[in-house]
């Protein structure tokens, strides 16, 4: 393929308005949280901070590649980490790039992941008001996902009670790392409530759950617990489709969010093979595997897959389907894909279309 054909559909991508799934907004720092906390939590808050259930206590289990895992260029000139000054994202992402839509996706701090869980739950219901506050309401391009204390499922429906009927909602956040495989009969209540708003889950890579990252035990480097987000997402998604929640719940909508799609076609094959022989065992599973995953989940596209031969990339969304996937960038996270150079293959109008705007537009519904 000639570097015309690609610099055209590059050109064509930026003209069409994006919408881009996986935008992460962060607070200045923790104090920006008090104002939206009651009396209670705010003393919670500035006297014991912040405290996950990672026995690393205040760190991450790995130093992070890159300063707050960003981008050299993200840091705004008005102070701050990466992802916290809107004009700054306004000028180097959401103007510079033609986005039309971006979806927020909070990832610290983490509400579900608290040992407090009482505090957990009111530090989601302060991270959904700054969003609002200082993000959706004055730009009206950004749109908020619901954090959810999703270890807690009665705190978590009322949460999405709470902000579903928002214009400045569009999405339910789940971080991939539960405590529990998420299909477990404990998170149906959130699953229920979320069908009957008609809002999509998305399943964002990370989160911490005290629990090593591999089935092997904690790795010993960054390049493996980076590796290993990808690998979270394949159990999470067999759970979903095994423990029957797809079949119970047939107009729930998940976008796998920053875990990849690659593994997909091949997890589906290995499911609808053993399904074929060992479906006694799972008698809720009325279809194969593979029928669920098709009718029910998004995948975003970052970080995209780049297989040494270009055309694999496009035998493997033939696979997904060209409407399953929907465009992320990640910014402003130190391996972002720009969207003018996402795809090293040549889109034809319709799938730029698709991948880039129409996709998510039906998900999320967006106007």
């Amino acid at each position: 393929m000639s570097e015309q054909v690609l610099e055209r559909a590059r050109e064509s991508e930026t003209r069409l308005g994006i919408v881009d799934c996986d935008i992460h907004p962060m607070l200045r720092s923790e104090k920006a949280l008090l104002p939206y906390l009651s009396q209670r939590w705010r003393e919670e808050l500035t006297t014991n901070g912040l405290r996950t259930r990672n026995p690393f206590v205040a760190s991450f289990a790995v130093p992070k590649a890159t300063p707050a895992l960003s981008r050299r260029d993200s840091w705004p000139p008005s102070g701050g980490p990466p992802g916290s000054d809107l004009d700054f994202m306004r000028a180097q992402y959401l103007d510079a790039y033609g986005i039309e839509t971006g979806i927020l996706q909070v990832l610290i701090p983490s509400g579900k992941d608290q040992r407090n869980p009482g505090f957990g739950a009111a530090v989601c219901a302060a991270l959904n008001d700054w969003q609002v506050a200082e993000w959706t309401a004055p730009e009206p391009r950004l749109k908020a996902s619901i954090i959810i204390p999703a270890e807690d499922e009665e705190a978590s429906v009322a949460e999405i009670a709470r902000c579903a009927g928002r214009k400045d909602f569009v999405s339910i956040f789940i971080s991939a790392r539960t405590t529990e495989p998420l299909g477990r009969r404990r998170y149906w209540p959130i699953f229920a409530e979320a069908e009957r708003q008609g809002m999509p889950i998305g399943i964002h890579t990370g989160g911490s759950n005290g629990i090593a990252k591999t089935p092997s035990g904690w790795p010993s480097f960054y390049f493996e617990d980076h590796f290993g987000d990808a690998l979270a997402m394949q159990p999470l998604l067999t759970s979903l489709v095994l423990e029957g929640v797809f079949e119970t719940f047939p107009a729930l909508k998940v976008v796998m969010i920053e875990g990849g799609f690659g593994w997909a076609p091949a997890l589906g094959w290995r499911l609808d093979q053993h399904w074929a022989r060992m479906r006694r065992e799972v008698p809720h599973v009325k279809h194969p595997p593979s029928h669920y995953i098709r009718r029910q989940v998004w995948f975003a596209t970052q970080p995209i897959e780049e297989p040494a031969e270009r055309r694999d990339l496009r035998t493997l969304i033939d696979w997904i389907g060209w409407d399953r996937m929907v465009f992320a960038s990640d910014y402003p996270h130190w391996d972002m894909d720009d969207p003018r150079l996402a795809f090293k293959i040549a889109l034809g109008e319709a799938e730029t279309r698709a991948v880039f705007r129409d996709n998510a537009r039906a998900a999320y519904r967006l106007a």
